[in-house]
């Protein structure tokens, strides 16, 4: 697999634009999640008392975890996470004062022919990591770089007032 690398600026999701994308593609998310754990019930003969079960186990199978390092310096957070696959494209970062979400999907198929045999694969894989920064952050000053499947992202945090000390004069 070659060696890519991207880097732009992170959109804000205060956009209306991205903002529905986001959730449309949380609902999408939680759709494909439900159609697996409903298709899981079905394969085990329609028991019920084991949703949760059925739902967990179709995190497991369509849900991949995003890993995260996160390291706070006095200007900024500096963020990685594994994103391994994924490319730029494939992506959507979202960024907000206080938070971060990170959205992938990925598609592929692979058909095989073997004489009057065809034998079609698909797969799809999705990640979804939303995360809560302890401190605000200039979201219009965010950037983000992809490379060797790890998303590294530059998030400046917001410049806190220093406090100024009055002398009064004498009147």
């Amino acid at each position: 697999m070659g060696e890519a690398t991207a880097m732009k600026k992170v959109e804000e999701t205060n956009k209306p634009i991205r903002f529905a994308s986001m959730f449309e593609q949380m609902e999408e998310t939680f759709n494909a999640l439900a159609r697996r754990a409903y298709e899981i019930f079905d394969g085990n003969g329609r028991t019920f008392g084991h949703d949760l079960d059925h739902w967990f186990q179709a995190e497991r199978e369509l849900l991949h975890p995003v890993a995260l390092n996160i390291e706070e310096t006095a200007e900024a957070f500096q963020v990685k996470a594994e994103v391994p696959g994924f490319s730029e494209k494939e992506l959507e970062i979202g960024v907000e004062s206080q938070r971060l979400t990170i959205t992938g999907k990925r598609e592929c198929s692979k058909e095989e022919k073997k004489g009057k045999t065809v034998c079609t694969e698909s797969s799809s894989d999705r990640i979804l990591r939303v995360l809560e920064l302890p401190a605000e952050v200039e979201a219009d000053k965010a950037t983000a770089t992809l490379k060797n499947g790890v998303l590294e992202l530059t998030l400046p945090k917001v410049a806190q007032a220093q406090p100024v000390r009055i002398h009064p004069k004498a009147a």
